[in-house]
């Protein structure tokens, strides 16, 4: 039997330096194998760190990353698993105060949203600037209106692989 695997990335966007051991062990918990990561200075939030890691595993590895990181609140990060075979491809945002926001990805890049949720909104949203704003909801901008200059401020980080055990 051929075992499945995908593939993503974590981005730990502002971590306080006293977690950032912590947050490796995290991700060793889940890949079952070491981890180090090179971590760098994050301008935008003083005294917090920033650091990326491309990762290989099993479908749903993602998700599982991401709830190994939430348990430190004062995080801000995201975990992104490409498709793969049966699956589809997500992308995954913490942010402080507001939680989780979960969303499918298209092949380039795009956050999918569904036939359903559409129907969804459209039949209990009571006036186009409720419509707007949970198409906004489900589009996690409130996510990305915080994250944006934390991802900025990463754009030159180096990358390195985290193979999960299998």
């Amino acid at each position: 039997m051929q075992r499945r695997s995908t593939q993503g990335v974590v981005f730990v966007h502002a971590c306080p330096k006293a977690l950032c051991q912590h947050v490796e062990w995290a991700l060793e918990r889940v890949v079952g194998a070491p981890v180090s990561l090179t971590w760098a200075d994050q301008p935008v939030a003083h005294g917090s760190y920033r650091a990326e890691i491309a990762w290989t595993g099993a479908p749903g590895t993602g998700a599982k990353l991401v709830a190994a990181l939430k348990q430190w609140p004062m995080l801000r990060f995201e975990v992104t698993e490409e498709a793969s075979h049966g699956n589809d491809g997500e992308r995954m945002s913490y942010v402080p105060g507001h939680g989780v926001h979960r969303a499918p990805v298209s092949a380039n890049g795009d956050l999918v949203i569904t036939e359903q949720q559409l129907r969804h909104l459209a039949a209990t949203a009571t006036s186009v600037e409720a419509f707007r704003h949970g198409v906004d909801t489900l589009l996690g901008a409130a996510w990305d209106t915080d994250l944006e200059p934390y991802r900025y401020a990463g754009d030159a980080a180096p990358v390195t692989w985290l193979h999960q055990v299998v």
